[in-house]
């Protein structure tokens, strides 16, 4: 008898066939045509502040749709790739929907694994937020009315982001984020230690633990809606799951629920569409009827 690995799992290939979302998909490549449609369409037709940097590095950059209206509030959103692909061009899309409900949308871009760690995208996110806290009044956001969002690896980064001791780390309220919306996020990372990313990303015990936000929730304000593809394999809603237990037990606000029939890649199709679920959960935490 085989010894686990993780968890049940005794094999690289029965983690791979949980963790690689492009498996079984009749065309990989149309998510990508997709996302790169639609952020072309949000480009051409919004107004646009692009790779304003928030950092030091070249990688360190957001891109900003205005809302229409002055002292808008705000959605920040972390795209996925599983830290190892894709930038913020490729997610303009997500600001389509949200644009049209009223709402300022900052798209953040970071550098990516094996060229830094996770700690450092990690770092990147928080900083990438901080900027907009104290920033986005110059671009015609409510500092105070702040949400934030992401997908995949960008779930997990948002977590990240919520772990984050505003107040201590970098002078801030403690709880600076109206509201975070949380797609198909990884918050325990052993798994992929063992997965087809291990070559890419790099993970090490030290790694894991300090970025597996599962483990490491804290006392917050800020309400939570965790969600994933209703058509995801059972480890995305594992995940979800013990986060949202995580997060719960620390006495949290959370919502739990799978966006029906969504795969991994069309989960976020939502926020393409101003009237989504996705739209109007953030709409109503941000205050917009």
């Amino acid at each position: 008898m085989s010894t686990p690995i993780y968890r049940d799992f005794t094999t690289q290939a029965q983690i791979d066939a949980q963790y690689n979302p492009s498996m079984g998909l009749a065309d990989p490549n149309a998510p990508g045509a997709h996302y790169g449609a639609q952020a072309d369409k949000a480009r051409s037709t919004l107004r646009s502040h692009l790779d304003v940097p928030f950092g030091p590095t070249v990688h360190e950059t957001l891109d900003i749709f205005p809302a229409d209206k002055p002292n808008a509030p705000v959605f920040v959103f972390i795209h996925g790739g599983y830290w190892r692909a894709f930038q913020s061009k490729h997610f303009h899309g997500v600001a389509l929907g949200l644009q049209a409900r009223g709402i300022t949308t900052v798209v953040i871009n970071y550098a990516l694994c094996p060229f830094v760690t996770i700690d450092e995208i990690t770092r990147q996110a928080r900083a990438a937020v901080a900027w907009t806290v104290r920033n986005i009044a110059q671009y015609g956001g409510d500092p105070t009315r702040i949400a934030i969002g992401g997908h995949s690896a960008g779930g997990h980064l948002t977590a990240m982001c919520l772990q984050t001791e505003w107040q201590r780390d970098y002078g801030l309220a403690q709880d600076p984020l109206k509201a975070a919306v949380l797609v198909s996020g990884l918050y325990d990372l052993q798994p992929l230690r063992y997965s087809y990313l291990q070559p890419m990303i790099q993970l090490d015990d030290g790694i894991v633990q300090r970025n597996s936000p599962a483990f490491l929730v804290r006392k917050s304000d800020t309400p939570v809606w965790i969600t994933w593809g209703g058509a995801e394999s059972p480890e995305f809603a594992r995940q979800a799951q013990i986060y949202h237990d995580a997060w719960t037990a620390a006495g949290n606000r959370a919502e739990l629920s799978a966006i029906p029939d969504a795969d991994h890649f069309t989960a976020i199709h939502g926020f393409e569409q101003a009237h989504s679920p996705l739209c109007n959960w953030l709409a109503g935490k941000l205050g917009i009827a």
